[in-house]
C-alpha cells in the first residue's frame, strides 16, 4: 500500500532544489495511489567516472526514498551515449569512451549503486538496447524535434560557440538520445543534479512532442565538500567516498562544517522531514553541533555499512581522535615479519587504498604526517624493518597494524 499522495509529496520534496512541476507530480501521485500502480523513476548514468562519493549519492538517496514509497526505479547506464560523452560544463567535448571501458565502468558503478538502492527493486538497462537499433531515418526524425537555437541554449554549447571552440554535430545528439531514453521506458519522473537541467527537460519536451505524458523533472542541489565551499569532488580531496572504510567515513563526516549540518541531513540521509525539523530546532536552541554531527556520522555510516560496523567506527573515532590513543579494532596488513621495511609495504598500502602512490606517501612523511607506534618517522626511517603488531598511522584518519 502506498502512503497518501500528500505525505509522499512531502517526503519526495525534501532537499530538492527544483521540481518541474509540483502540481503535475501531485496529480501523478494521486493517480498512482488510486490505481495502486507505481510510478517509473528514471536515472541516467554516464559510466565515465565509476567512483561514487556522497555528492553523487544525493540523487541516489532521493531515488531510494521513492523506491521505499513503492515506486519502480529504472537505472539507465548510458553505454551508448557514453561513446559520445556528455559535454556538460566542459570547455571542449569529452573523449569518447571505448566499449571495454564503458562496460568496466558500468560494472563498477552498479556495484556501488546497490550500496544505496535495493537491488531487488531496481531495473538496470543499457541504452544501447534501443539507441543502437535506430535507423538513420529515425535519427533524422529525432533531430527534427528540436532546433539548433534550442540546443545552443545549453550554457556549455553557448560558451564554446561564442568562444569559437569547435562543437561536433554528434554532440548535439547527446541530450536528444538521453531524452529518447525517457520515451523508451515511459518515465514518470527523471532525477539529476542541477548541472543536468537541460538534458532532463529535453526528455520532458520530447515526450510532449510525441504526444506522451510528460515526465516530472526533479533537480537535486550540488553538495559542498568538507571544505564547505566547493562542490564535493575527488580531485579536490573534499569528498566522502561510499566505498571508504567505515572508520574513515565516520571521521570525515565529523569534519563537515557546522553550517552544512542540516544540508547533509537533508541530502545524505533518509531522515523524515519532521526529524530534520527537530534537528534544526535543537541547533537553533544552542544544541552542541558536535553532538549532532555524531548522530549524523552514525546515520550516514549505518546507511552504507550497517549498525555493527558503525558501532566499531564510532569506537575507533572516540579512541583515536578524542582520547588520542591507538584503537584496537584497526585494519591489518599481512607482512613477513623481520624482512619487510616501511618502503616494502607501500604496494600493499596502495592496494588497500590507504595511500594513492609512493610519492604521496613520501610527501606525507616529509610533512610529519606518518607515525610508527606513535612516533613520527622521517624518510631515513623508511628502510626500517617492521615487526609484529607494529602500528602505522597515516595522517589523522588511517591506522594500519602489521601482523605476520
Amino acid at each position: 500500500m502506498f502512503l497518501k499522495p500528500e505525505e509522499q509529496l512531502e517526503i519526495i520534496q525534501k532537499g530538492v532544489d527544483k521540481i518541474v512541476n509540483a502540481e503535475e507530480l501531485l496529480a501523478k501521485l494521486e493517480h498512482s495511489f488510486k490505481e495502486q500502480k507505481p510510478l517509473t523513476i528514471k536515472l541516467g548514468l554516464d559510466p565515465s567516472a565509476p567512483d561514487i562519493h556522497l555528492g553523487h549519492a544525493v540523487v541516489l538517496r532521493k531515488i531510494k526514498q521513492m523506491q521505499d514509497l513503492g515506486h519502480r526505479v529504472v537505472i539507465i547506464i548510458g553505454d551508448f551515449t557514453g561513446r559520445i560523452g556528455d559535454p556538460t560544463g566542459k570547455a571542449k567535448g569529452r573523449v569518447a569512451l571505448s566499449d571495454d571501458i564503458v562496460k568496466e565502468n558500468a560494472k563498477t558503478y552498479c556495484e556501488q549503486i546497490f550500496k544505496i538502492l535495493d537491488k531487488e527493486k531496481t531495473t538496470v538497462r543499457f541504452n544501447s538496447e534501443w539507441l543502437s537499433k535506430l535507423t538513420f531515418e529515425e535519427v533524422i526524425k529525432l533531430a527534427a524535434t528540436t532546433s539548433v537555437a534550442r540546443i545552443l541554449e545549453r550554457d556549455d554549447f553557448q560558451k564554446r560557440y561564442n568562444s569559437q571552440v569547435p562543437i561536433g554535430i554528434h554532440e548535439f545528439f547527446y541530450p536528444l538520445m538521453q531524452a529518447y531514453d525517457s520515451v523508451e521506458i515511459s518515465a514518470d519522473i527523471e532525477l539529476g543534479g542541477t548541472d543536468q537541467t537541460f538534458n532532463i527537460l529535453m526528455g520532458r519536451t520530447l515526450q510532449k512532442h510525441l504526444g506522451l505524458e510528460k515526465q516530472i523533472a526533479m533537480f537535486m542541489p550540488l553538495l559542498e565538500g568538507l571544505d564547505g565551499v566547493e562542490k564535493m569532488s575527488k580531485s579536490l580531496g573534499n569528498y566522502i567516498g561510499v566505498n571508504e572504510a567505515p572508520e574513515v567515513m565516520f571521521k570525515k563526516v565529523m569534519e563537515v562544517p557546522d553550517a552544512l549540518i542540516i544540508k547533509y541531513f537533508e541530502l545524505a540521509t533518509d531522515e523524515h522531514p519532521k526529524v530534520i525539523e527537530e534537528v534544526k530546532d535543537r541547533l537553533s536552541k544552542g544544541g552542541n553541533p558536535r553532538d549532532i554531527k555524531l548522530e549524523l556520522a552514525e546515520l550516514i555510516t549505518t546507511l552504507y555499512y550497517g549498525e555493527e560496523a558503525t558501532k566499531g567506527a564510532k569506537q575507533y573515532f572516540e579512541t583515536a581522535f578524542q582520547k588520542k590513543q591507538i584503537p584496537d579494532n584497526i585494519p591489518s596488513v599481512l607482512i613477513e615479519i623481520g624482512k619487510e621495511s616501511v618502503l616494502d609495504i607501500i604496494p600493499a598500502l596502495m592496494a588497500k587504498n590507504y595511500i594513492k602512490s609512493k610519492s604521496e606517501f613520501i610527501r606525507l612523511i616529509k610533512q610529519n604526517g606518518v607515525s610508527l607506534n606513535g612516533e613520527k618517522i622521517t624518510v631515513d626511517d623508511t628502510d626500517r624493518v617492521l615487526m609484529n603488531e607494529e602500528v602505522l598511522q597515516i595522517g589523522k584518519k588511517r591506522f594500519i597494524r602489521f601482523i605476520k
